[in-house]
């Protein structure tokens, strides 16, 4: 009896792991920047990123090989059954700085406020998969 019982206690934490692990694993989407650009005046190169929703649903988090960056989200304009991971760029003229991200419905506020003002601004989207 002693036995069965330790063998569902064991399934069971091992379940729940495995649950948490799933989870984990679906709230990350990798993206792939083809150029180099800054996060908070801090050059990140070109490469494969991972962007991940925190467990709580409240921050997003843009991994790099060397760095990483964390940043609160909220309600977005996207449609409320928009899944897309969205990285979007401002054209600094000297580069591409990152002005938010957009993860499914949700989004960060403005990343890079020093450009808000800047009349020649082009936007480059790169989707996550």
């Amino acid at each position: 009896m002693k036995n069965t019982i330790r063998s569902f206690v064991l399934a069971s934490a091992f379940l729940a792991t495995v649950a948490f692990t799933v989870k984990t694993a679906m709230a990350a989407s990798a993206v792939n920047v083809p150029f180099a650009f800054t996060v908070d005046n801090q050059i990140c190169p070109a490469g494969h990123y991972l962007v991940e929703r925190d467990s709580r649903g409240s921050a997003i988090k843009l991994v790099g090989a060397t760095q990483s960056f964390t940043w609160g989200i909220h309600p977005g304009d996207a449609a409320p059954t928009d899944s897309r991971v969205v990285l979007k760029f401002d054209d600094t003229g000297s580069g591409h700085a990152l002005s938010e991200i957009q993860y499914g419905p949700l989004t960060t506020s403005r990343l890079d406020k020093k450009f808000v003002d800047s009349e020649a601004r082009s936007t480059e989207v790169v989707l996550g998969r």
